[in-house]
């Protein structure tokens, strides 16, 4: 580089003048010009204040500009969307009363073990009181599998437990539910996500009306949980995500006719920085994202890599806690990944940040007493059924889309590289009259500048030294070693 620069000539001083002369008066940056061409000292002074003043306006419109654009603005959108046709949701549907009363009626310990297991799925404080019971339970038991005992002797669904169902017209039955495991026991699923088809409504007001009958006498509870009441708890969830009840499920009384009207409402959220969501996180046991499904498989992870085994109401492949390991292990863990906070949500730092796509179905609900002196008796006849019976165990339900839309909430960039780059351009063309041109026109002038200062500074310094020796002073320094 300094050989290269070392043969280019070294302008003289009137060239340099020319060439900075040239450079103020053909530049497109409007007012340079002016100062060099005006012949007042006056005017000078002026136009060097404007361009001067120019130039401070624009760095101050451009750094508000950047430091805008780098705090991730974002705008929200609400767009209301009709179709002719929308899909419907999946519907979770459980007793309030979990199992069988002959099956625990000499078993009072099943509930809470139940409660011990259903703890991977919502927080319960365990009570001591229960601990010696429960090692005398276990140590008579060794084979005894919650699982097993609460599918067979919790809450089931059959012709005699629904006693009507009816989806936009067409008659559906006990088959066309699946079978899930809650906190609530056995759980199941309308309209779930193994169909080969999704079903869809084209109409308003009609959906799904169904008649249960939970049969009090036969399912118990233990109030000392908080189970007190009779009835169906139900949610309403995208048939790709698991049921959640934690806070979220709908209870309808025995003797009540409930009428849900649902609402589609579809969110989109920005990547970080601009919002939360981290589209890269994916689920190894769920087919889309959801907070709910990531803090299952988070917590499935630390409890399986503290006790080497899986609790059956989690998500994954492993071995099945029994009840010893359940009390013993997966409950301190539980409680360490709270206290530690293992598995946390929100945030895009956290371990299960919010969805980039998520879609929730806002309910309203009314209730109304079910059924009217004339349908008790009606119904009494044709269920053959006291009308103090139908009272007491009896619960209508009907879900139904009010309106054939649904709603997208979009979270969108306020600002856009495109949109920061003609920001800054209007802001140096309003009051600079600049360009790109401009720019270029700029570098290079500076670009030549520096050029000639290096040629300057490297004419000045001191030569390299002379490495090769000519061979005539090397034989005269030989001759004279001869002569000494």
């Amino acid at each position: 580089m300094r050989l290269y620069l070392t043969r280019k000539p070294l302008p003289s001083l009137e060239e340099r003048k020319k060439f900075d002369h040239e450079f103020a008066t053909s530049t497109s940056f409007h007012g340079v010009h002016n100062i060099v061409q005006t012949r007042s000292k006056i005017r000078k002074v002026l136009w060097m204040l404007v361009v001067l003043g120019s130039i401070t306006i624009v760095a101050w419109q451009i750094w508000n500009r950047f430091t805008h654009y780098f705090s991730w603005p974002t705008t929200t959108s609400i767009v209301v969307q009709y179709v002719e046709n929308i899909e419907f949701p999946a519907v979770t549907f459980c007793n309030l009363n979990r199992f069988q009363a002959h099956a625990v009626a000499n078993l009072s310990i099943i509930f809470f073990l139940w409660s011990i297991v259903s703890e991977v799925l919502h927080a319960f404080d365990i009570d001591n009181k229960f601990s010696q019971e429960l090692k005398d339970f276990l140590q008579g038991n060794q084979n005894f599998s919650i699982k097993e005992f609460t599918r067979n002797n919790g809450f089931y669904l059959n012709s005699s437990t629904l006693l009507e169902c009816e989806f936009f017209g067409q008659p559906c039955y006990p088959e066309d539910f699946e079978h899930v495991f809650t906190e609530y026991g056995n759980c199941f699923t309308f309209n779930h996500m193994d169909l080969p088809a999704r079903r869809r409504v084209s109409v308003s007001g009609r959906g799904l009306s169904l008649l249960f009958d939970i049969k009090q006498a036969q399912f118990t509870d233990d109030p000392t949980f908080g189970f007190l009441d009779a009835g169906i708890i139900y949610v309403i969830h995208s048939p790709k995500e698991l049921p959640r009840f934690d806070g979220l499920g709908l209870s309808t009384p025995v003797g009540m006719h409930a009428n849900a009207a649902i609402s589609q409402l579809k969110t989109v959220i920005q990547e970080y920085p601009w919002g939360e969501c981290n589209p890269n996180i994916k689920l190894q046991h769920h087919k889309i994202y959801s907070t709910y499904g990531c803090l299952q498989e988070c917590k499935a992870r630390h409890i399986q890599a503290k006790c080497g085994c899986l609790p059956f109401l989690l998500p994954g492949n492993g071995t099945e806690c029994d009840l010893q390991k359940f009390y013993s292990c997966v409950s301190p863990a539980l409680y360490k990944i709270e206290l530690m906070g293992l598995c946390t949500m929100g945030t895009h730092n956290s371990t299960c940040p919010v969805p980039c796509e998520e879609t929730d179905y806002p309910t309203t609900v009314t209730y109304s007493s079910f059924v009217n002196e004339k349908a008790l008796q009606f119904l009494s006849m044709k269920l053959k059924r006291s009308p103090e019976y139908i009272r007491e165990n009896l619960v209508y339900i009907d879900i139904k889309y009010h309106d054939l839309n649904y709603k997208l909430t979009q979270q969108q960039k306020a600002l856009s590289v495109s949109e920061l780059l003609a920001d800054v351009g209007g802001q140096l063309g309003l009051f600079c009259g600049a360009s790109m041109i401009t720019v270029v026109e700029i570098v290079e002038y500076v670009f030549t500048n520096f050029c000639w200062l290096c040629i300057f500074l490297l004419l000045k310094a001191p030569e390299m030294p002379q490495w090769n020796i000519p061979a005539q002073n090397e034989q005269t320094d030989k001759k004279g070693i001869q002569e000494c």
